[in-house]
């Protein structure tokens, strides 16, 4: 049956591709639990103000930010896996302590800690993720593990609005203990997968490996990665259309009825399930990469038009376009998810990939950042006379300007590497067969 088969290309297809796509789903099925009943428990359980919960997220955030780049380094140093599986058990501990802040300072500190852990935890993900798989896999494993992570999430969420309903401030207070226990198996999980070449490498048991070392000069001198990550930056604000400024608009420009969020935010989340593998297929060069930034970026701006014809229509109709508006976005997301995941495998150093995260991370955290207060202000409160709602036009700008800059940028990132003697070969893969059985 052709359904079943569409079905069964939705399965990671090797046994390590299945084994990350499951940590994925761990991983997003505990954050998931704690995510949905956060605001509860930050408000009635912490004690905190609206106000005290968004300004911890912003100090941590800066912090994270500041810490990006040497995160990256220390990746290289120690090997992704290590990194990876330290600053998820560290993470994982950090919830145990949740239960017992009850002040802005308490949560203020452990918020700071959270994002700096989660995030150098991250770094190494990303760079074990790159040096595990085959070159011909990164991409269509990504999306497979991008879809079990909306799949976790959505798990999490019923979970959570599980212990929600119960409208018991003692189950609230510790819900956290559940995400903790998870968060310790999805350690365990990832301490358990098998090493890539560069942790082999720095195995302390095995002084004998070589070390991948670098060719050229780093991220730094890069500079069409840095513009390439800033263009990103802006790409990703794709999510402040999703989660922020569209949500906004309906409640407060449209007389579309509150309940179509929950739809909106439900065909993002089956959208992102099922289509990560179908988006980023063919995906394999730079060309395919950039043709997909393209594809995402006519989608944004066509969120952006729909959403602004909704100023002046009416009933069904206005249900109708809010709703096709978010669908266009959530294509936006996924065209650029599978272009991003090829730009790191082809524009890394394989030997300096902590490093290029690192770096990637300042620069889309400059190119994305403003973007809440930017695109909130332009949709919500810009409306020349003349034309209602015409923030929408600058924001799908802001995008298209971001799509043009992208090419050079990246083509930029591509030339520094030649002239270096750099390619995404792996020298330490080459020598290593490490992660070659585990996919037969």
């Amino acid at each position: 049956m052709p359904g079943l088969g569409s079905l069964r290309r939705l399965i990671p297809p090797t046994p390590l591709s299945r084994r990350l796509a499951t940590q994925s789903l761990l991983f997003a099925t505990a954050e998931g639990t704690f995510l949905t009943g956060s605001a509860v428990f930050f408000t009635q359980v912490v004690g905190l103000r609206a106000a005290q919960v968004g300004l911890g997220l912003t100090v941590a955030g800066v912090v994270s930010f500041l810490v990006a780049y040497p995160a990256g380094k220390l990746t290289d140093r120690i090997g992704p896996k290590r990194m990876w599986a330290a600053g998820a058990f560290v993470a994982a501990l950090l919830f145990a302590a949740w239960p017992f802040i009850g002040s802005f300072s308490g949560y203020l500190v452990m918020v700071v800690c959270f994002e700096i852990i989660e995030n150098a935890g991250g770094a190494g993900r990303n760079a074990y993720i790159l040096n595990v798989m085959p070159e011909q896999e990164r991409v269509a494993t990504q999306a497979y593990m991008y879809s079990a992570l909306n799949v976790g999430f959505t798990v999490g969420a019923i979970i959570g609005g599980v212990a929600l309903a119960f409208d018991n401030l003692t189950v609230m207070r510790w819900m956290p203990l559940f995400t903790l226990a998870i968060g310790l198996v999805n350690a365990v999980f990832i301490i358990r997968l098998p090493r890539a070449p560069h942790d082999v490498a720095r195995s302390s048991n095995e002084p004998s490996k070589p070390t991948a070392q670098p060719r050229g000069r780093g991220p730094l001198h890069n500079v069409g990665w840095m513009l390439g990550s800033l263009f990103s930056g802006t790409m990703w604000t794709n999510q402040v259309l999703l989660n922020v400024a569209i949500p906004l608009w309906l409640v407060q420009a449209t007389d579309a009825p509150h309940w179509l969020l929950a739809w909106l935010f439900g065909t993002n989340t089956v959208l992102c399930i099922f289509l990560p593998a179908y988006t980023s297929r063919g995906v394999r060069t730079i060309s395919d990469a950039l043709r997909s930034v393209r594809i995402s970026g006519a989608f944004f701006v066509a969120s952006c038009l729909i959403t602004m014809a909704t100023h002046s229509t009416a009933g069904f109709l206005t249900i109708f376009l809010v709703w096709l508006g978010h669908v266009a976005v959530t294509g936006a997301e996924l065209y650029f998810s599978g272009a991003s995941w090829a730009f790191q495998a082809k524009l890394m150093d394989p030997a300096r990939r902590g490093e290029y995260g690192g770096v990637a991370e300042v620069f889309a955290t400059l190119g994305g950042r403003w973007a809440p207060a930017a695109y909130t202000f332009l949709a919500m409160s810009w409306h020349p006379a003349a034309l209602p709602g015409a923030g929408w036009l600058v924001i799908a700008g802001i995008v298209v300007l971001a799509v043009v800059g992208m090419h050079p940028s990246v083509r930029m990132a591509e030339r520094f590497l030649e002239r270096e003697g750099i390619g995404d070969d792996d020298p330490l893969a080459a020598d290593e067969a490490g992660p070659a059985p585990s996919l037969a």
